[in-house]
């Protein structure tokens, strides 16, 4: 399950061609909600992240409510509520009820709301911290208990070392929930990686960072609990660089049994920025990564005998009955990937995968459709935000 990035500071990407998208004509989270447009139409995202970067043109005391409006009516995914804090747990779950048409005890009964929680690493939950796991299993929604271990710096420097304190600060995290309401849905989180040394920067997408995601979904097997990891990167672009430190990522999460990626798209400079174009090329690897974890089919269809005498020996399989039949659907169909030779490939413009996943996320909010919502539920939730926005939002 792959989950929209969230980041806390800028939003938008800046390379490979005249059309690329720069921060100075992103419009804001509320206006545009161009990422909430990308993620309805994205098949390889499940739910959404709670918007890809902290909407700071809002007023801090109602950016959760505004954030979550948009992400409520923008896309009938599942979403992610602000669980810094009870007030804004409380407003999330309000929310929620309202669009599901339920009452808390019906929203308890089938969840529909999760939210993660950082440890304050080393081994400390802060108040609105805690609060949020309170307040979130109390109405028996998800959280994702997540301690912040970056080893050198919040962590020991040694792998084996800053894997025991997360797992120590995600076991006491979730034994609160329990406490709360026993049986309330949690999910382990694990986000050990290191640090640059030379810098003090936080590293994601490293070898180290890898084995922590693997060690990390053994750990949360042997607790019986699901997993939460993330497709990170530090790259400060989308380059070579951003691809193969999320490639490293995504095979860690893949063979690490992940089963909830947040981060999942559109990460880029160690989360301070998200990336449309990013949020393409991630889509890719995504999808990529469900194709190869599709079962391989072995039959007397799939051996292709027949292919095989009617092609016969010095032959090809283009235009044997077993190829016709299945060329359609055969194989992968890339998004972004561009397969043609050299020439052809620099006849249509020489682009490059950046400038080709410009212009898919360009097309995609063209083509964007609103989903279908009842107008009263609309009216209701407008008329809460409305309410809650007078009343002052959540006090700084």
């Amino acid at each position: 399950m792959a989950c929209s990035c969230e980041s806390p500071s800028k939003a938008a990407l800046a390379t490979g061609g005249n059309d690329i998208t720069s921060l100075d004509n992103w419009r804001g989270y509320k206006q545009d909600a161009v990422p909430e447009n990308w993620v309805q139409q994205d098949g390889a995202i499940h739910l959404t992240g709670g918007g890809p970067v902290a909407a700071t043109d809002m007023a801090v005391p109602i950016r959760h409510l505004e954030t979550l409006r948009a992400s409520l009516t923008l896309t009938d995914k599942v979403s992610y509520g602000s669980a810094f804090g009870a007030r804004r747990v409380n407003d999330a779950i309000d929310m929620t009820c309202i669009v599901r048409g339920v009452d808390r005890a019906g929203l308890a009964a089938s969840p529909g709301l999760i939210g993660n929680i950082n440890c304050n690493s080393p081994l400390r939950y802060d108040g609105p911290m805690t609060e949020g796991i309170i307040e979130m299993a109390r109405a028996g929604q998800a959280v994702a208990i997540t301690p912040f271990t970056l080893a050198g710096a919040m962590a020991p420097i040694t792998l084996a070392g800053a894997l025991t304190q997360q797992n120590a600060e995600a076991l006491i995290g979730i034994a609160l929930a329990q406490l709360v309401n026993p049986g309330a849905p949690v999910v382990y989180g694990g986000f050990t990686s290191n640090v640059d040394m030379k810098s003090g920067a936080p590293a994601f997408g490293t070898p180290e960072y890898a084995k922590s995601v693997l060690a990390g979904g053994q750990l949360a097997r042997r607790h019986g609990l699901p997993y939460r990891s993330s497709n990170v990167n530090a790259s400060n672009v989308v380059d070579a660089q951003a691809a193969y430190e999320s490639g490293m990522s995504l095979w860690a999460t893949v063979m690490g049994h992940c089963n909830l990626m947040l981060h999942g798209a559109g990460w880029l400079e160690g989360g301070l920025t998200a990336s449309f174009e990013k949020m393409i090329i991630d889509a890719e690897m995504l999808q990529m990564m469900a194709a190869f974890l599709e079962p391989l089919e072995v039959s007397d269809a799939t051996l292709g005998l027949d292919a095989m005498a009617e092609a016969g020996p010095g032959g090809h399989f283009f235009g044997t009955k077993h190829t016709l039949e299945r060329y359609e659907t055969a194989f992968y169909a890339p998004m972004v990937s561009d397969w043609r030779n050299y020439e052809t490939w620099e006849e249509h413009g020489s682009l490059s995968a950046t400038q080709r996943a410009n212009r898919i996320w360009k097309r995609m909010l063209k083509d964007y459709e609103l989903p279908a919502m009842d107008a009263a539920i609309r009216e209701e939730l407008d008329a809460f935000v409305a309410k809650r926005s007078e009343e002052g939002g959540v006090p700084i």
